[in-house]
């Protein structure tokens, strides 16, 4: 997953303690940030308004198992919800929420 930020370091560092990564496990190196939380890496690069605009990335879901939990938490640590949670099928929940720096993520998990 990549996020295309003003401040790559700042951003990556609020993911990190969103998803509990150790900041040892963080690598920084110049104009590129990254970490990898099981097999997913999560990278962080400067935004670029013509190719790679702030925001402009996909929607990542992330799955969790405390939908209602994970949110709360999120929102903790300053996202704010964007939409939902929406009932998918019979259990399973969906939100999109933005983080501080304006990126678009999902979380994915059992209905709240």
């Amino acid at each position: 997953m990549m996020i295309f930020a003003q401040e790559p370091e700042v951003v990556a560092k609020w993911w990190a303690d969103l998803l509990e990564c150790p900041i040892d496990r963080v690598s920084f190196e110049e104009g590129f940030i990254w970490f990898d939380v099981g097999d997913t890496e999560f990278g962080f690069h400067s935004a670029d308004a013509d190719k790679n605009p702030v925001g402009g990335s996909p929607v990542v879901y992330l799955r969790v198992d405390d939908h209602a939990a994970a949110i709360a938490r999120a929102e903790s640590k300053g996202a704010r919800l964007l939409r939902g949670p929406l009932t998918i099928g019979a259990s399973r929940s969906i939100a999109q929420l933005i983080d501080p720096f304006g990126n678009v993520f999902g979380l994915d998990g059992p209905q709240c």
